[in-house]
């Protein structure tokens, strides 16, 4: 879709403001019902035209490569968020994870994350190049601004799980001089910095890792926090076990990020942040990014539920330890019997759409304030849902928030605002 720019709007706000003061004054004799009529429909932009005036920011996308499994991809192969499902949903700028998986901690083990690493940021820098100068490498908030009135794309760079520093905080700063502004230690399995809120499952031993192996950050997360700090990037909690996320937010001299979290008393899995890391994220000043991820935005508590998922564990023998909803099924090791498994998880689990979303940001919004939440879709690991499966579908979500009472400011702020405050804020 075309996308106005913001000054652009303000001018033409301003237009319509004298031409009203104008109307009002020509004439005692017309009804004030017509200047009333006018004045409301001005007042009131479409959902179009505040998504089209916005900086619509996505604040977690998984980099596809050659390796990238076709199942987190669109059905025709391609990522979730390439230029043209950008444009054609009016998205602006997209935080590329520099994300690898879990792996042997081998030093072997860390040097493939780290190769793979650099794999992922490469193949950004060759999206910028082959995109005709329509998108660029974005490192500050001025930077994705200017991306934005200039009619360009902005990818900005973020990284998740250490095991690709090999052990050494210094790596942090190479990373950084990639141009690497957003920072989270941890994503599927503990590692040598930190505590993840989903302890890996080991098909040798038939066990989960232990719940916790740190108490939360070990000496090495400690000192990668203060030197993220030091270097005004953002720390992202997003992954983190829920001790990790506290020692985080007493270390930090900055505003965190959560780039792709959701309210755990809305869904209750372990991924999700509780009331207490929300609360301290508030107080922290952060922002808190939903995602659009199916297994991460329904109510799981049921116990119905619960039971009919554990039997689908149990028939499936595997653990039933941590009955995740929709992911770590790759204990089961036939492809075939693995997508029986999650297609009738997603059965069980039912619709979900971007009414879901809302309700996570209605209960986010309503603890800790307008200012503290963003959008974070982690698009290209399996996100997606029924009316927002890719960037093309944004405006549905903007047509939803506005649906639900929130404003042109509070939506400005939900798709941008809020990231773009923190990322100056941990610049300073």
């Amino acid at each position: 879709m075309p996308h106005l720019n913001t000054s652009g709007l303000v001018r033409k706000s301003l237009l319509l403001s004298f031409v009203l003061a104008g109307l009002a004054s020509c004439s005692d004799n017309e009804p004030t019902s017509v200047a009333t009529e006018s004045a409301n429909t001005i007042a009131s932009p479409s959902a179009a035209e505040i998504h089209a005036a916005s900086l619509v920011l996505d604040a977690h996308a998984d980099i596809v490569i050659p390796s990238t499994s076709r199942a987190y991809m669109s059905a025709d192969g391609t990522s979730k968020v390439d230029l043209a499902k950008m444009r054609a949903g009016g998205v602006d700028a997209v935080v590329m994870s520099v994300a690898v998986g879990p792996g042997p901690r081998t030093e072997e083990g860390d040097a493939a994350a780290r190769a793979e690493a650099d794999e992922k940021i490469a193949a950004v820098h060759t999206l910028v190049e082959e995109s005709q100068g329509q998108a660029v490498i974005a490192t500050t908030s001025s930077e994705i601004l200017a991306a934005h009135e200039a009619g360009k794309s902005a990818y900005i760079l973020g990284f998740q799980n250490a095991r690709s520093l090999q052990g050494n905080v210094s790596a942090i700063d190479e990373f950084y001089a990639e141009g690497v502004r957003i920072f989270g230690l941890n994503h599927l399995g503990h590692n040598a910095f930190s505590d993840s809120s989903r302890p890996e499952f080991s098909g040798e031993t038939g066990a989960f890792e232990v719940t916790e192996e740190h108490g939360g950050l070990s000496p090495l997360g400690v000192a990668a926090v203060e030197r993220i700090n030091a270097l005004g990037a953002l720390v992202d909690v997003s992954q983190l076990s829920k001790a990790a996320t506290q020692q985080v937010l007493e270390l930090t001299s900055s505003p965190i990020i959560a780039s792709h979290s959701n309210a755990k008393t809305v869904s209750d899995v372990t991924r999700n942040l509780s009331d207490e890391e929300i609360d301290r994220i508030g107080e922290n000043g952060g922002v808190i990014h939903v995602a659009a991820f199916k297994g991460y935005l329904i109510n799981i508590s049921e116990p119905e539920f619960i039971d009919a998922l554990v039997s689908l564990r149990r028939e499936a023998g595997i653990s039933e330890e941590y009955n995740y909803p929709f992911e770590l099924y790759w204990e089961i090791d036939d492809l075939a019997e693995r997508s029986a498994f999650t297609a009738a998880v997603s059965e069980l689990l039912g619709p979900a759409t971007t009414d879901n979303m809302i309700e996570h940001i209605d209960y986010i919004v309503n603890r800790i304030g307008i200012d503290h939440v963003g959008i974070g879709n982690d698009f290209n690991h399996g996100s997606g849902i029924d009316d927002y499966n890719d960037a093309s579908e944004a405006m549905n979500l903007t047509e939803g928030l506005l649906e639900n009472g929130y404003s042109a400011a509070d939506i400005n702020k939900i798709w941008s605002g809020n990231f773009l405050r923190i990322l100056d804020a941990a610049a300073k």
